[in-house]
């Protein structure tokens, strides 16, 4: 009896399922590039080839039970389809990441190098020039990477450019600390082997080539407009950024516009959108040709056209190309009679990239734009904006309301979808960027960037200086909107961390609350709960600890997080400070209560609460006494070096010198309860960029640290 009512019980379930599926089919589709995301993500994931292996091996499996089901089912379809895109994901970008294989390099160098400079990017704001090289020395990788200062590089230096110079090389850095930017990720997938800093000048070997058209035109824009609003101008034009001033850059990033720097889907639009228009306008004058020609039609190429032009003149950036990808979908689906912004594009696009680019899915860029798209699309096709924000025969101001309305939904339910990724890859997210875009958005679509273009135009004919004073004017006003809402109390939420778990269940709540339509859309609502108690329940970090040992910060027991060292380069200092939580830089820990520092060492209490950790760090190259230094270390919970200090060293806890770093990188404890470290490195990891970059290896530049230095001494008791 009890075996027939378990049947009984299945067969409802299935067949409740099925009806659920039935009812949900249209949307089906939309769990393709998920799936497919779903197993590229756990390769990234997951550190070991067995793992990867069991991934593939379970969506096989998963496949299999599928197909044994029956297909005749929507859910054994369901669970062939969804078996057969997890594994492939994992394959995939398995198979990319061995493709893209190139000689890293092992240790840090100085070399010299001549060869092919592949891309110049000045950077003016920075006073920093970024030089991608491809050497002709075969001992060196065959890309790499060198920053140089602006007045060390000749003007004329441009892209295919033949280059001379001294460098110091180092394999490309992974990250800070734990969950910040992996660089050697990144650097692995673009084929850099290397990246340092020139010493010296760079020269030019013969005569450089011609600057391209998208230098010449960053170039021309610089030449009418100055500044910040210049390098806005430079980036609307051509995708150069690199003259936009710091300060201004953040305030765009705190209020929610730093997307508008950067040439995506709003400025992809913008171009289509308004070569469409042109075309179709002109065309229509004649009455042959609007009669018997498909206008609609030749627009949506001359609109292809355009874009795929103007992708290309910014330099096919990944985010360029994606917007393109998604563009020329939506121009694809007019041309064929259909509705054309819906989630299936957007499946779709996704779906082409990660095909093409999986290594683009842990990308910030590539989540936050389709975070927005789903965003938008599926609030707008849920029934309550369709209720709501539907057009409808009424008067002009109540249309207007309704349309503000609906711009300010629209915004409200975009920032809650990219709060957590800008979250959990920044640290930091701007609260009012709904506010600060319902007037952006439209200032830059419909003033900018017709009165740029505009300008352009007329300088054809050298009558575009009027029209650059007004671009200057508005640009300027877009600048001075950043800093207001940036300004604004609160502007800015900060968070330490998110964990890798508890970002996956915010993601995968937020889809499955956006992508089905029926009751169970809601169950959605639980890991997104989950995940943000998982979030605000994670305590913030009590010590950091660079991964070369020279930077650390401390929470000390009044709360204050400070750091070890005055001369961190700005990134450091931005990594430690938004990693703490914090907005602003931190201060020094000289002078602070709980701290006693000299040139060489400090020694402070850590902490907050009952559990209060002694550490100390050096802080200078110099030798310190060997006795006091023994004797000190067995005092003290935690010690942290830059370099190799003696066995004799044993804190309590433990010892993060030059050798451990090697192993374990940078370092974040949370003292708790429960004690927690977290590492950038894995025991074990066999991703390649891992395996190449990181091997254990001497250095040429740096020994011993101080062995030739004077003795200092000990904090004084």
């Amino acid at each position: 009896m009890v075996t027939g009512r378990l049947q009984t019980l299945h067969q409802w379930l299935l067949l409740r399922l099925e009806l659920w599926l039935e009812a949900e089919r249209d949307h089906l589709p939309l769990w393709l590039p998920v799936m497919l995301g779903v197993g590229i993500a756990a390769w990234f994931v997951l550190p070991l080839f067995s793992q990867w292996q069991a991934v593939i091996t379970a969506g096989l499996t998963t496949a299999l039970a599928g197909l044994a089901g029956g297909l005749r089912w929507r859910h054994g379809r369901l669970l062939l389809w969804g078996g057969l895109l997890v594994a492939a994901g994992c394959a995939l970008i398995w198979l990319r990441a061995t493709l893209v294989t190139q000689p890293v390099l092992q240790r840090p160098v100085v070399a010299d190098i001549s060869g092919l400079a592949e891309r110049v990017e000045r950077r003016a704001a920075e006073g920093r020039v970024r030089i991608t090289i491809a050497p002709d020395d075969e001992n060196l990788p065959p890309q790499i990477r060198v920053s140089a200062k602006l007045d060390a590089v000749p003007q004329e230096l441009a892209d295919g450019s033949r280059v001379r110079l001294r460098a110091r090389l180092a394999p490309p850095p992974g990250p800070a600390l734990p969950g910040g930017y992996d660089f050697a990720r990144a650097a692995w997938f673009r084929g850099l082997g290397a990246t340092g800093t020139a010493l010296g000048k760079v020269s030019l070997e013969g005569p450089p080539p011609p600057p391209g058209l998208r230098a010449r035109l960053a170039a021309h824009v610089h030449s009418r407009i100055n500044g910040s609003a210049g390098g806005i101008a430079a980036a609307f034009a051509s995708g150069d950024r690199g003259s936009i001033a710091p300060e201004d850059e953040e305030a765009m990033r705190d209020s929610g516009l730093t997307h508008l720097l950067s040439i995506s889907g709003l400025h992809i639009t913008a171009v289509i959108g308004a070569t469409m228009l042109i075309v179709l306008r002109l065309l229509a004058l004649s009455p042959v040709l609007a009669l018997r020609w498909p206008l609609l039609l030749i627009a949506a190429g001359a609109g292809a056209a355009a874009g795929i032009g103007y992708t290309l003149l910014t330099g096919a950036e990944v985010p360029t190309v994606r917007s393109c990808i998604a563009a020329l979908l939506v121009l694809a689906g007019l041309a064929l009679g259909r509705e054309a912004f819906t989630l299936r594009m957007v499946a779709t696009g996704a779906m082409v990239i990660l095909l093409v680019l999986p290594e683009a899915l842990v990308g910030a860029s590539f989540q936050l734009s389709f975070a927005a798209m789903v965003a938008i699309v599926g609030f707008h096709e849920s029934r309550l904006a369709r209720h709501w924000f539907a057009r409808r025969e009424e008067g002009g101001l109540r249309r207007l309301a309704r349309a503000l309305a609906a711009l300010m939904a629209t915004g409200v339910v975009v920032e809650a979808a990219l709060a957590p990724i800008a979250l959990f890859h920044f640290n930091k997210s701007g609260l009012y960027g709904a506010l600060a875009n319902m007037v952006a958005i439209p200032w830059t679509t419909f003033v900018i960037m017709p009165l740029e273009a505009l300008a352009l135009l007329l300088d054809l004919a050298g009558l575009g200086a009027p029209i650059w004073w007004l671009v200057e004017r508005a640009i300027m006003a877009l600048i001075g909107l950043a800093h207001w809402v940036a300004a604004m109390p609160g502007a800015v939420a900060m968070l330490p961390s998110i964990p890798d778990g508890a970002f996956g269940l915010m993601l995968g709540g937020g889809l499955w609350l956006l992508l089905w339509t029926q009751w169970p859309r809601w169950l959605g609502v639980l890991p997104l709960l989950a995940g943000l108690g998982w979030t605000f329940a994670t305590p913030a970090p009590d010590i950091l600890v660079s991964r070369d040992g020279r930077h650390v910060a401390v929470r000390l027991p009044n709360g204050q997080m400070a750091m070890l060292r005055d001369r961190a380069g700005d990134f450091i200092t931005d990594v430690m400070a938004n990693r703490a939580g914090e907005d602003e830089a931190l201060p020094l820990i000289d002078g602070l209560p709980g701290s006693r520092c000299n040139r060489d060492m400090c020694v402070a209490i850590a902490g907050q609460g009952a559990l209060k950790w002694r550490i100390g760090a050096t802080r200078s190259p110099h030798l310190l006494p060997w006795k006091d230094l023994v004797a000190l270390c067995s005092q003290l919970d935690l010690v942290v070096s830059e370099r190799r200090l003696p066995p004799a060293c044993t804190p309590r806890v433990l010892k993060l010198d030059r050798d451990r770093l090697r192993e374990t990188g940078g370092v974040v404890i949370v003292l708790g309860p429960p004690l927690t470290i977290s590492r950038t490195k894995a025991v074990h990891d066999d991703h390649p960029w891992v395996a190449a970059s990181f091997k254990p290896a001497p250095s040429p530049l740096t020994g011993e640290a101080g062995g030739e230095g004077a003795r200092r001494r000990l904090p004084s008791k």
